[in-house]
């Protein structure tokens, strides 16, 4: 299977996304896709900001399980199509911290096989969260989700390579998997993924952008020897600054 590269980008506003998807297209020829969280704070969900990158790019929205209404139709459906999107991320989604939106009781699973059942051309990728819980238990989680029409995995970022083996070989067969890395360049941004995600983190690493940039290269070749995907968040760092001469 080629590898392939996904630039994650969060659309904060539109002219800001297509200012960065500009930049991946002069600086990054190594990215052929884009993926797009979902926070129904801003005004472009996931799947309008993809529409922004077809269709130079194959682009990849995340679909929070818990926004969709089990009554209503599918909200991005229409758009999807319009746009040729064929691939989607699902994950359950936090509630919203002042519960100023409407949520649901969906999970991913549920979510997954509404999915499949409604828009069965889609490819669905689920997530893989190596800090929520024992190595077992995620394993068991990845089987169920699978089963419910997953065709694979997008990860959370990984900061150890030596974890990311202990879950490749977890990992059932034929999984597609999307290894993920992002850019922490301060120690406040350390702290937040330690404590917030339960992050792991080396003992030799560092909040630098040299550190952040020698990973993502060994994270891409972690991913081409094993013909998986990779995909790089860049977060408070400039994508080209952190990404450039490794896509």
């Amino acid at each position: 299977m080629t590898t392939r590269i996904s630039i994650e980008l969060v659309p904060r506003s539109r002219s800001g996304l297509r200012a960065e998807l500009a930049a991946v297209a002069e600086h990054l020829p190594g990215a052929d896709t884009i993926n797009i969280p979902d926070f129904p704070r801003f005004s472009t969900r996931s799947w309008h900001g993809c529409g922004f990158a077809r269709p130079r790019y194959r682009a990849i929205p995340h679909i929070r399980a818990v926004d969709l209404n089990p009554r209503e139709p599918l909200p991005m459906a229409a758009h999807l199509d319009e746009h040729g999107i064929d691939e989607v991320i699902v994950i359950t989604g936090d509630a919203p911290s002042d519960m100023s939106a409407k949520v649901y009781n969906v999970d991913a699973e549920a979510a997954i096989r509404r999915i499949r059942r409604e828009l069965p051309h889609l490819k669905i990728y689920a997530g893989l969260d190596p800090y929520r819980q024992s190595l077992a238990r995620e394993q068991d989680y990845l089987e169920r989700k699978l089963e419910a029409g997953a065709c694979g995995f997008f990860t959370q970022p990984f900061f150890d390579l030596r974890l990311m083996d202990a879950y490749a070989d977890l990992l059932p067969e034929g999984a597609e998997v999307w290894w993920g890395a992002t850019s922490v360049t301060s120690e406040g941004s350390e702290g937040y993924w330690r404590t917030r995600n339960h992050a792991v983190f080396p003992r030799q690493f560092q909040p630098t952008l040299e550190w952040n940039r020698r990973f993502a290269g060994e994270l891409l070749a972690f991913a081409r020897e094993r013909g998986q995907h990779a995909y790089f968040m860049p977060i408070k760092a400039d994508v080209v600054e952190y990404l450039g001469g490794i896509v």
